[in-house]
Formats: C-alpha cells, structure tokens, sequence
C-alpha cells in the first residue's frame, strides 16, 4: 500500500513540473523580447520597407505595414464584414460595435476605446503640446492636428467636391461637406430628436439638454459646452486673427467669418428674404432684415422708451442721452456720435468720393449717397405716405411730407415766434430780420 503511495506521490510531482515547464518561456523567447525592448532605447530599426524605406524596431510592425502595399487584409469584422490588415486593429475597431472604452483619463473619467486618443486627451489636462508649426511657431496637442495646420500655410486643397467644385484640406471635411448634397443627417438627439448632419453638431446640441459646461475661459471665466468653442472665444482675448482674405489681406478670428467676407468678393448672397427677395451675404444679415417685415424691436432704450431692431442701433441711439462721441477726426479733432458720421467728415479733408454711378459717372462719398442718387436714374420711388400714398425716393423727403399731416412745426423763430414745418424754411425767414439778400 505504502509503495503504491509513494508511486503516485512521484507521478503527480511529475506530472506538474511537466506542466510548469510548458507555462515558463525558454529562455530564447525571453532574449527576444529583451532585444525589441532594447532598440526602443537605442532608436534601432533594423526592418525596413523595400517599397518606401520606412523603417520599424519590431518585426511584427514591419509584416503589418506590408500589408498596406500588398493590400492585404485577412481580418474580417464579423459584424459589418470590414476588413483589415492586423489583428490588432481589428480588436480596436471591434470596440466601435461593443462600446467598450477600455482607457479612462485618471482625471476627468472620460473614457477611450484606444491608449493613443487617451494619451492625446492628457495633454489637455497638462497643457503639453509637443508639436509645433516650423512657419508661425504655434503649438498642438497632437500630431494630426499640425498636419492640418500646416496646410493652411501652404494654402493645398487637393479634396474635390464632385458636385459644386468646393475644395477641402482634408478628406474627413470633403466627407462630412458631401451630407449638404445628400441631405443625410445620420446624428440624432435622443431627447428631443433633432438630427444633424455632423456629430460635433450633435454633441454641442446635447449640451444644451444637460446644460454642461465644463470648458471655462481663465480671463473671464466664462463656461462653455466645448474645446472648440472655448479655443475661438479665446481669440477675443489674444486678438489672435488666423483666417486672412487672400484678395485683401482682411483677417479673421473665426473660419465662418471669412467665409461670410468673401461673398463681399465674389457677390455671392446665398440667404434669400422670402418676402421681398432682397439676398444677403451673411444669415444674421437676413435675420436682422426679416424684422423689417415682422416690425419686430427688441432692443428699448431706458431713458426715453424708444425702441430699435438692432443692438447696434440702440447703442448708437445712447449716445444722444450720454454725449458721448468717441469718433474723433486726427485732422481737426472734431467729434462724432457715429463711425459712418466721422466716415463722412474724413472725405472733406481728403476729398475722396469712392463710390461711382455706373450711369452718370457722378461720384459719392458714401455708399448710402449712390443708391439714394440711382433713383433719379430708375425713378423708383419706394418710400410711400401711409397717409395720402404719395411717394418719394428718399425717406427723408417722406419724414417732411409726413409733418404735413402731423401738423408739426418744430422750427420757431426766435424774434416773432412763428413757426415752420422745415428748417429751410426758418432760414428763409431770418433774412426778413436781418435784412440778408442772398
């Protein structure tokens, strides 16, 4: 009994050092690895690509690049048939259909579904940004986006739109631009089910739902739902300008805004006003025109009640109740309420008159002055008396008419107290006091 005991005893003792043995390494594997871990210290890259001569530390890395010259791509997603040329790329692109984000930032908790994206999202936490721009100098987070950068200065566009001509920098913008003609809008806003064509649209959208706002300016401290968002507000505080206009050198702080500034170039008004065609170059334009039409006037002035369509007319209106004229000419120091007053008053100094009729050759200080002079030329009259339906081709000969109906004098002369309904008409008085004979 005892020998059958012990006989076991050494079968079983066998038995798991056969099993341990098959578990360890040999020793020739572990001296490989040891080797590729080496000439990640010592920079070498001993396989090379015969096709374009780049260069790889790890053999496998090398067979995989292969596979981009060959085309071969032995590995099938099972779930959308993708296929791709490692199985390493394949288990990431796995992730898309499962969800799963195995990389989660220590910090903040956002999640990645690879090390590279979350390596990327550090940087934002410590402000790293090791690659730089070798023209302007400026810095990045990452890779990708100096090599977007870097297009801007050599102005490349090699991505093709089929359908309008427009050109891109980048394939992701060419394919995100190509849903305009499609009408596709694929991203949907569970909450309210809003769609959009692309997904940052998306992502900003939602903020508003959750009212998130984890971005915020360290000059002011305004918050904002996204990077993006914050990075352009920034621009207000920097002056930073990168967008220039290529016809007349004008700068930008944002992409949309030269965009818009081009039309002035190219004459293109792509925003329609469905009630009177009037096109516009810019959409805020059109929103601004409509309340022509809606007579809506947001925007009241405290001190008198006085109400405006826009801002800028309000702010403008202020400045009859504060003094205030910050326009001052740096030839005569003379002071206006209005940049378009000091505009006018510059042209006496220089005796510039820019704007041209195509018609007469009669020429114009401003731009406001032609088109009033061009109805002599159409005989368009479109200022009409709601009164009595007369018509004028300028507003303020329609003003006057309409005292006419008010009954209005707001001219009194100061030696006999009469009054009259136009100032012209109180300076013709005054000569019957003065004896004046022009």
């Amino acid at each position: 009994f005892k020998l059958n005991e012990i006989h076991s005893y050494f079968k079983e003792t066998a038995e798991a050092e056969n099993q341990d043995r098959k578990r360890r390494k040999p020793f020739s594997c572990v001296k490989s690895q040891l080797t590729q871990h080496m000439r990640i210290h010592t920079g070498e890259k001993p396989f090379s690509c015969e096709t374009c001569g780049k260069c790889f530390h790890r053999k496998q890395l090398f067979t995989q690049h292969i596979a981009i010259h060959t085309g071969e791509k032995p590995f099938m997603c099972v779930t959308c048939e993708r296929r791709f040329a490692s199985r390493s790329t394949l288990d990431v692109h796995m992730r898309t259909h499962t969800g799963e984000k195995p990389f989660s930032c220590g910090t903040c908790g956002k999640c990645f579904t690879v090390k590279h994206s979350l390596d990327v999202h550090m940087r934002t936490h410590t402000g790293e940004k090791p690659f730089s721009c070798g023209t302007c100098g400026k810095s990045f987070c990452d890779k990708r986006t100096l090599t977007c950068h870097v297009v801007i200065h050599t102005g490349k566009k090699p991505f093709l739109c089929v359908n309008c001509k427009k050109c891109f920098r980048e394939e992701s913008q060419l394919t995100q631009h190509m849903i305009i003609h499609t009408g596709e809008k694929p991203f949907s806003c569970e909450t309210c089910g809003k769609c959009f064509h692309r997904k940052p649209l998306l992502t900003q959208h939602i903020g508003i739902h959750k009212g998130e706002k984890p971005f915020m300016c360290v000059t002011c401290e305004r918050r904002f739902a996204l990077r993006s968002t914050l990075s352009v507000h920034m621009r207000t505080h920097t002056g930073e300008k990168p967008f220039s206009c290529g016809t007349c050198g004008k700068s930008f702080p944002q992409r949309r805004n030269l965009t818009d500034h081009m039309r002035t170039h190219t004459g293109e008004k792509p925003f329609l006003c469905v009630t009177c065609g009037q096109g516009f170059c810019k959409k805020q334009s059109l929103t601004d025109h409509m309340k022509i039409h809606t007579g809506d006037k947001p925007f009241s002035c405290v001190s008198c009640g006085k109400r405006f369509r826009l801002k800028s007319f309000l702010t403008q209106h202020m400045t009859i109740h504060t003094g205030e004229k910050p326009f001052s000419c740096v030839n005569c120091g003379k002071c206006f309420r209005q940049k378009a007053q000091l505009t006018k008053h510059v042209t006496i100094h220089t005796g510039e008159k820019p704007f041209v009729c195509g018609m007469c050759e009669k020429r114009f200080v401003l731009k406001c002055f032609l088109n009033a002079h061009m109805t002599t030329h159409t005989d368009e009259k479109p200022f009409s008396c709601e009164t009595c339906g007369k018509c004028f081709s300028r507003k303020h000969v329609l003003t006057k008419h309409m005292m006419i109906h008010a009954g209005a004098k707001p001219f009194v002369c100061v030696i006999c107290g009469k009054c009259f309904r136009l100032k012209h008409h109180i300076n013709w008085h005054m000569r019957s006091h003065t004896g004046e004979k022009p």
